[in-house]
């Protein structure tokens, strides 16, 4: 079958916006002279719409809509249409809205397949809207038999996962019922997959993987069409691709870009599978962010971003992310120096500037300190210099880049990091104060990594940014060291911890770090969950993000 990936960008809630998109697409593979044209999973809606499910103003939109694309087949020699929405439920009870699989064709609805597969970890909640379905069944498109999937569906293969989420296998149940096709309908086996499958490191090459044992494992051809763009926190990275039943790639569509990608499944050639490196998925990364910075700002009706440039690496990175996100003349940089910053940070910061192309101007808070400490002093009076005046500077920083904000229209950016935004060494309402959280799904030494590959053509971020020992400069000759380990003897500790939830006595052996340093650095991830409850909506980048994606309670005894 000639078939059509349209990898597209959907905007939740925006029926119209996402219509023209779909319309645009499939005149596109009209023009093309395919027979199938496969859009993603809830492409009429855009993917993850949460509670405006419970909305059945909602529901009766995307159903209007799936009325529009059906109205696209009508007419002689057009392609069919696969497309993914929510459509409400058939049954009495349960919940109210389905997620599904739509076939069309010649200005009808031909098949309709819910998703049974309803996911519940990470960032999914989709059990907590979503009726499941209770039966697969194949379907017929352009006179030749398909299986068509919804993204979990097919996620559960008992030879390929360790261990299964679910006790049923909706691939399973369609090869069964293809085994029992007359043989002159069971020819090539062919299953269709729709997802909407968010970003994470090495997340394409398990697909690859994963798809790939499929295929082979069932001997058939499967094609599956991926949502790119963000929506909050939640990145696609596209990446759709279509493999034969020796589990070699046939096809594949860009990545973290709407694209259109045809294949015929019959005489498709064989394509090479990229090398899954280090470097390659610091790229990956760097064009998740730059995605999800761009369609944040985007999505939600804004043009410029506001970024405190403090001379080090962090900002420096996000001042980067958001150039290429937006542009430029899109970002404006502001330089706050107190008197505990060094020479280096204002000529740092002035020096990214100058590299990037972006406003810079400086607004000094030493003087807004001492009227803050003088005001302070009568309550201050007989204790040290400590953690209360230190924190006064970021939220100092803070309050100015709001102001900013507000009278300039330009979103804030936040700057920290996830080892800090994990062991509290940020501070609430000043330096975590913003719209988005860029990098806060990046560990220390990840921002390193993502720094240098900003300077893989030229120099973007100062060298001098690169060297010199990181320092919040909010006391003299503060280093970071000072308060936390190394960071690459923290990182390690840290994704342990929190991406794998190893316990204390693992990772010390495994790591080879003393067990008393392990257990301050889970101490110090405990006691500041209410700092990151607090943060501002953090991009995805990790199997375990510091995001939506992490629930723990924040009054509890620990174990």
């Amino acid at each position: 079958m000639r078939i059509a990936l349209a990898q597209i960008n959907p905007t939740v809630g925006d029926f119209a916006g996402n219509f023209a998109k779909i319309s645009s697409f499939y005149a596109q593979a009209t023009e093309a002279g395919v027979e199938l044209v496969l859009f993603p999973e809830l492409a009429t809606c855009g993917y993850w719409p949460a509670d405006l499910l419970e909305k059945e103003s909602f529901v009766e939109r995307a159903e209007e809509t799936l009325a529009k694309i059906t109205a696209l087949t009508a007419g002689a020699g057009k392609p069919a249409v696969l497309c993914g929405s929510p459509m409400r439920a058939e049954r009495p009870g349960g919940k109210h809205v389905r997620n599904v699989a739509v076939v069309m064709d010649e200005g009808k609805i031909r098949f309709v397949q819910t998703k049974m597969l309803l996911p519940f970890y990470d960032v999914f909640d989709e059990q907590r809207y979503f009726e499941p379905a209770t039966e697969q069944g194949l379907t017929m498109i352009k006179g030749q038999p398909v299986a068509i999937t919804i993204c979990e569906d097919a996620w559960n293969d008992k030879m390929f996962w360790p261990r299964q989420m679910y006790p049923v296998d909706p691939i399973e149940e369609l090869m069964r019922q293809w085994a029992v096709l007359p043989q002159s309908m069971g020819g090539q086996r062919l299953i269709l997959n729709i997802s909407a499958s968010p970003y994470w490191h090495d997340k394409c090459d398990v697909r690859y993987k994963m798809i790939g044992a499929l295929a082979k494992r069932h001997r058939a051809t499967v094609a599956m069409v991926n949502q790119v763009g963000a929506n909050d926190s939640l990145i696609y990275d596209g990446a759709s691709f279509v493999m034969n039943p020796e589990g070699e790639l046939l096809a594949k569509s860009r990545a973290f870009v709407e694209d259109l990608v045809i294949v015929d499944t019959a005489t498709a050639s064989r394509l090479p599978v990229d090398e899954a490196t280090e470097e390659a998925e610091t790229a990956r990364t760097w064009d998740a962010l730059v995605v999800g910075t761009r369609d944040y700002l985007r999505k939600c009706g804004f043009r410029k971003a506001l970024v405190g440039l403090s001379g080090g690496i962090d900002s420096a990175l996000v001042a980067a992310i958001a150039v290429e996100a937006l542009g430029p003349e899109n970002v404006m940089g502001l330089g706050m120096p107190s008197g505990f910053s060094s020479e280096g940070s204002v000529t740092d910061a002035r020096k990214l500037a100058e590299n990037l192309g972006i406003d810079f101007d400086l607004a000094a808070v030493g003087k807004i300190f001492e009227q803050f400490t003088e005001t302070l002093e009568p309550f201050f009076a007989g204790t040290p210099f400590g953690l209360a005046e230190e924190n006064l500077q970021p939220r100092i920083r803070g309050s100015l880049l709001m102001a900013l904000s507000n009278k300039t229209g330009a979103l804030v950016l936040t700057t920290g990091n996830k080892s800090e935004m994990a062991t509290g060494y940020c501070t609430l309402y000043g330096d975590m104060v913003g719209a988005l959280a860029v990098i806060a799904d990046c560990y220390k030494t990840e921002v390193y990594k993502l720094s240098r590959y900003a300077n893989r053509e030229r120099e973007v971020i100062p060298v001098a940014t690169l060297t010199k020992p990181p320092s919040a400069e909010l006391r003299p000759g503060q280093l970071d060291t000072d308060s936390l380990p190394p960071y690459d003897v923290l990182d390690p500790i840290l994704r342990a911890y929190i991406e794998e939830y190893a316990p204390a006595e693992e990772i010390a052996r495994a790591q080879g770090v003393e067990l008393e340093l392990v257990r301050k650095v889970i101490r110090l991830v405990e006691i500041n969950e209410y700092k990151r409850q607090q943060a501002a909506p953090v991009l995805k980048v990790s199997k375990k993000s510091f995001g939506m994606g992490r629930r723990f309670p924040i009054a509890a005894v620990r174990q």
